[in-house]
């Protein structure tokens, strides 16, 4: 009988062992995300869309696992747009999210991309992008795409796409197109394992043109 007391025992504290490492990876906690000064500037957007999403309240602190962390800043940047008339492509990723002309990277007109490359896979759980935030603008068939090659032929993943009328030829999306404002726009990655990350744009309500402040991937290293 003593013996079959301390088996038990001895399984209980096994299975209470064994237990807390699977409660601990379900573990979430909100993202530290520091966002840029707001601007002030600017006449008021005249813009209306069915497909436009209107909201004044500000994002709620977006949960992801425990030891999600920046994993873009500093990594390589490639575009559509190898000569971009304003700023240079690294900036993308330098952390400077400042509504200042000196932060601010532009292509050229026509759908255009840029592409970070995370430079291993990883478990991807948050995307945020600022196109501009001086003042406010749509941007037009915002897509975000990621990929396990840099052509991406292998495992590619749509995470957010707001062309309803596939006027950017990379399907139909349902998601809604939004004002730009300092908080930038976070697309959820879902815990997707990419390691290149591509964000289409085509023009917005003020011009032609495709613009990007900053780019931040937050996820877990997934190699």
């Amino acid at each position: 009988m003593k013996y079959a007391m301390l088996t038990i025992l001895g399984a209980a504290m096994l299975f209470a062992v064994t237990a807390v490492p699977a409660f601990a990876a379900d573990e979430q906690a909100p993202l530290k995300i520091e966002l840029p000064e707001k601007s002030f500037m600017g006449t008021p957007l005249d813009y209306w869309s069915e497909n436009l999403e209107f909201t004044y309240k500000a994002r709620d602190p977006f949960m992801a696992p425990v030891g999600t962390e920046l994993v873009s800043k500093g990594k390589p940047v490639t575009s559509s747009d190898k000569t971009p008339s304003m700023g240079k492509l690294p900036m993308v990723t330098d952390g400077d999210k400042g509504f200042q002309e000196k932060s601010l990277v532009e292509l050229d007109k026509g759908l255009q991309w840029v592409q970070i490359d995370l430079q291993k896979k990883h478990k991807l759980y948050a995307i945020l992008v600022w196109h501009f935030h001086t003042s406010e603008r749509v941007y037009h068939d915002f897509v975000v795409r990621v990929a396990n090659d840099p052509d991406f032929t292998q495992d590619v993943v749509t995470l957010y796409n707001n062309d309803h009328d596939n006027s950017a030829g990379l399907g139909a999306g349902t998601d809604k197109e939004y004002v730009e404002s300092n908080e930038g726009r976070l697309v959820d990655g879902k815990g997707t394992e990419a390691r290149y990350v591509r964000l289409y744009s085509k023009g917005n309500t003020s011009n032609e043109r495709n613009n990007y402040v900053e780019v931040e991937v937050w996820g877990i290293t997934a190699e």
